[in-house]
């Protein structure tokens, strides 16, 4: 454990702002809507927008989806491959008390720490929107740092450093994901696709987003459901 981690949880655990208050933060880091359902409505917002900009939006908005999956399949799978890193809520080493700590984080004691698959994901996405509309995606990274990757620190989800290394990578993603070089190869082709076939894929689109939204917990829960039974 090291001490810049440590130390922020440590002061984030002695922070009790009252019963009404740490419902309120779990509620926050629980719920799709106050994740992927902020996030993800202003994509469609942006891919309807109409002015001489819009291929080219169009193009960013399909690379910032994919940087998204990208991004969060990327971090299950450094969950996975990586060392195994108790969560703050769980450790024993750092003998803290979370607020609420008897209720929060369900489900999350065998899941790996590092790297934060909320901030690869979801700053992945707010990268993209930063790119495409400048003063949005300010306004979306700052949303997604305070109200969803901050949330998680607080309750002991995850470390600062579980934190800051997701936020890194989904950044780092989402820039690659959407230079000129690499965007063109995949995103003008789909684009074209969905010109021609507007029906389908619309109805793909929309299975997309609410996966990327719920972040494919029940498709993940169904997957390992299946696995154990065979």
């Amino acid at each position: 454990m090291n001490g810049f981690d440590s130390s922020i949880e440590t002061y984030l655990s002695n922070l009790h702002f009252g019963h009404f208050s740490t419902q309120s933060i779990q509620a926050i880091a629980g719920l799709y809507i106050c994740k992927g359902l902020v996030l993800v409505p202003v994509l469609w917002w942006m891919w309807f927008q109409q002015d001489e900009r819009r291929e080219w939006r169009r193009e960013m908005i399909v690379a910032t989806l994919f940087s998204g999956l990208v991004a969060l399949f990327v971090a299950r799978l450094l969950a996975h491959w990586l060392p195994f890193r108790v969560r703050p809520l769980y450790s024993t080493e750092l003998h803290l008390q979370f607020a609420n700590q008897s209720t929060a984080g369900v489900g999350l004691a065998n899941w790996s720490s590092f790297p934060s698959d909320h901030a690869m994901l979801w700053m992945a996405i707010a990268t993209g929107i930063f790119l495409v509309e400048r003063r949005i995606g300010v306004l979306a990274i700052l949303y997604t740092a305070l109200f969803i990757c901050l949330p998680r620190a607080y309750l002991g989800f995850h470390y600062p450093t579980d934190l800051l290394v997701g936020t890194v990578l989904g950044i780092a993603i989402t820039l690659i994901m959407t230079c000129d070089v690499i965007r063109v190869r995949y995103a003008a082709p789909l684009l074209r696709w969905i010109d021609r076939y507007p029906s389908p894929s619309a109805m793909l689109g929309f299975i997309l987003c609410i996966q990327l939204v719920t972040q494919f917990d029940e498709v993940r829960s169904l997957a390992s459901a299946v696995f154990k039974h065979l």
